[in-house]
């Protein structure tokens, strides 16, 4: 990208790396946290050769590992897995999780020309869960 003078960037890190209480560990909110870091020091250090770096983070997504934490949930909980989903979107403003196609979807966007001059930020898709 340097001898190309072009380039663009996008790491996926997470809200967990923003503080979002309800992660499933620190050790992974930190992680995220380097990733988020790394995404703003890179775009002040690759900026002047014209390479855009940013961070999507997002909140619940509907993968099948998620499926998987909340079967595993469900079951040490006694409740169903329909119970355990509403009470994870419950807190989301926008009342619903993400698919993969919303994260998908920002990365697009990002690698666009309509973001040619955004760089060094760490975008929430996470439906309105955390501020910032």
């Amino acid at each position: 990208m340097i001898p190309r003078r072009s380039g663009c960037i996008i790491n996926i890190a997470s809200i967990a790396g923003k503080g979002f209480a309800g992660t499933s560990n620190a050790i992974y909110a930190a992680s995220k946290g380097a990733v988020i870091s790394l995404t703003k020091t890179a775009a002040q250090q690759l900026g002047g050769h014209n390479i855009n770096v940013n961070a999507v983070c997002p909140g619940i997504v509907r993968t099948a590992l998620y499926s998987e934490m909340v079967r595993v949930i469900a079951e040490k909980e006694g409740t169903s897995v329909e119970e355990i989903e509403r009470r994870g979107v419950a807190s989301v403003p926008l009342r619903r999780a993400n698919e993969p196609e919303d994260i998908a979807a920002m990365v697009v966007f990002l690698a666009s020309p309509g973001a040619r001059n955004i760089s060094g930020q760490a975008f929430n898709v996470d439906g309105g869960l955390i501020p910032n």
